[in-house]
């Protein structure tokens, strides 16, 4: 009927704002992190940066990834969970 339809819409939008939501929170976190990390590992930025800067900066990157993976994870079994 029109009113189960109207539902099953609503649910669908609902679960597309919650995506956009997700993107829009994890673009604001890579842009929070890359800060984090560059106020941390650059003293005085120059036209190259020294090995000790470039392994700061890896190892920085490679936690946020980690840290990313695993909350990604959990977002994708919480939408599995909702669409059930």
């Amino acid at each position: 009927t029109m009113a189960e339809l109207g539902e099953a819409d609503e649910a669908e939008l609902q679960r597309l704002v919650a995506a956009e939501q997700q993107k829009a929170q994890f673009t604001a976190q890579v842009h929070h992190f890359m800060e984090l990390c560059w106020d941390k590992c650059v003293e005085k930025p120059g036209n190259r940066l020294d090995s000790r800067t470039e392994n700061c900066l890896s190892s920085c990157v490679d936690r946020f990834i980690d840290t990313t993976l695993a909350i990604t994870s959990r977002f994708a079994q919480i939408v599995q969970k909702g669409a059930q």
